[in-house]
């Protein structure tokens, strides 16, 4: 089962080591085949919207931002449980903040 695991962004800043602690839980991640994919994400980007035969491009940042996506990870695990373990344990790397699992489905 694959999942997206995504998180919101903070005011806190990282520090020294919070750099060394991700890095060693993205290195356990992917020895163990787990992690697909991983990464941050710019602030404010592109939003395309559609109405009916209308398409909409706005160059970001948004207004609610806070709301946005900061970064990312697409894992590989057995069960939905595994999954959220995986984000608990990026949570007390990372420290207080919001993060969000999808299960991911397609090929």
């Amino acid at each position: 089962m694959r999942y997206l695991m995504t998180t919101k962004p903070t005011d806190a800043a990282p520090n020294e080591n919070l750099y060394m602690e991700m890095g060693k839980f993205i290195e356990e991640l992917t020895a163990a085949g787990v992690l697909l994919a991983t990464g941050g994400l710019e602030p404010g980007g592109v939003r395309v919207t559609s109405f009916g035969e209308e398409i909409t491009v706005m160059d970001g940042p948004f207004a609610e931002a806070k709301e946005a996506v900061a970064g990312f990870a697409l894992v590989e695990v057995r069960s939905k449980e595994e999954a959220i373990e995986l984000t608990r344990r990026f949570r007390k790397i990372v420290g207080d903040g919001e993060s969000v699992i999808q299960q991911v489905f397609g090929p």
